[in-house]
């Protein structure tokens, strides 16, 4: 129910239209009128399952352009930005050091080292000017790998 209200509620008034649209047209295709009709009458659940069978079929995916995605009838244009639109998942991450216990200083910047290829100076200064971010644009398995490596060490780390 969620997956259809949320990305294809804005196109439900433009069906009923087209529906209603091509019911009183001059020449009516009954299988169409037939097919909106039966789209029209399914329950929100029952919408869920024909919107994840119709991405399937029209080889859509939740990470798709509308340009690259779009079906071969036109129609594709509207669900594809929809459904690009509420599928917009971050996919890089930036490792930022909050703040780091006195303690653990000593730990936190040999880990800042090894993940950074930086000497032992420039570490140093990048830890002690926390909160910074040290590495930018990773993979959400990289960053978090690093964060707890760094939590390890002492750090209060934030994922962006």
């Amino acid at each position: 129910m969620p997956l259809f209200f949320s990305k294809f509620a804005p196109l439900v008034p433009r069906v009923r239209r087209l529906s209603i649209a091509a019911a009183t047209a001059a020449g009516e295709d009954p299988k169409l009128s037939r097919i909106a009709d039966e789209l029209l009458a399914l329950s929100p659940a029952e919408l869920d399952d024909y919107a994840a069978l119709l991405r399937l079929k029209l080889r859509l995916s939740l990470t798709s352009s509308a340009a690259a995605g779009a079906s071969p009838a036109g129609a594709g244009d509207a669900a594809a930005a929809a459904v690009e639109a509420a599928a917009a998942v971050k996919t890089a991450f930036d490792l930022k050091i909050e703040k780091y216990e006195a303690a653990a200083k000593i730990k936190i910047i040999k880990e800042v080292r090894a993940m950074t290829d930086l000497g032992l100076k420039e570490a140093k200064e990048l830890v002690e000017k926390a909160p910074i971010v040290v590495r930018a644009g990773l993979p959400k398995e990289e960053a978090e790998a690093l964060a707890a490596k760094l939590k390890a060490a002492g750090a209060a780390v934030a994922l962006e």
